[in-house]
């Protein structure tokens, strides 16, 4: 099997973080991709919500996804160049919470420098049957 992509270029605001979630899960199903397809989407939907909550008025978002039969790898792009970091857990507190899901969750996460700004990507593998 090929390897298969898609690029979506997203404003960087609140009404992207559903939009991005049912891109991923539409892509998913039309790849017939054997990722937990719920993982995909939550955990595309904390990253995107991380660039419109700490990134704000930049003019770029785009959610990259890249799939082979061995792994998927979902990706956001935004022109800040400041990393995301995990933060201490607060158990009082009800945000910053989403790359320890990532973090959990993924089978592998990073941060990359892209063109002045970042990527920060996930890649999960095939589910077993």
């Amino acid at each position: 099997m090929s390897t298969l992509t898609a690029s979506f270029d997203l404003p960087p605001t609140a009404a992207s973080v559903p939009v991005g979630r049912r891109l991923v899960r539409e892509l998913l199903q039309a790849w017939g991709a054997r990722q937990d397809h719920d993982d995909a989407a939550l955990l595309v939907t904390e990253l995107i919500a991380n660039v419109v909550d700490h990134v704000g008025g930049s003019d770029c978002l785009t959610l990259e996804a890249t799939y082979s039969e061995d792994w998927l790898r979902l990706a956001v792009i935004d022109c800040s160049p400041a990393r995301p970091a995990v933060q201490q857990l607060d158990p009082e507190s009800t945000r910053g919470r989403g790359l320890h899901m990532v973090e959990v969750v993924a089978d592998r996460w990073g941060c990359e420098d892209h063109r002045g700004g970042k990527r920060v990507w996930f890649e999960l593998r095939p589910q077993r049957l």
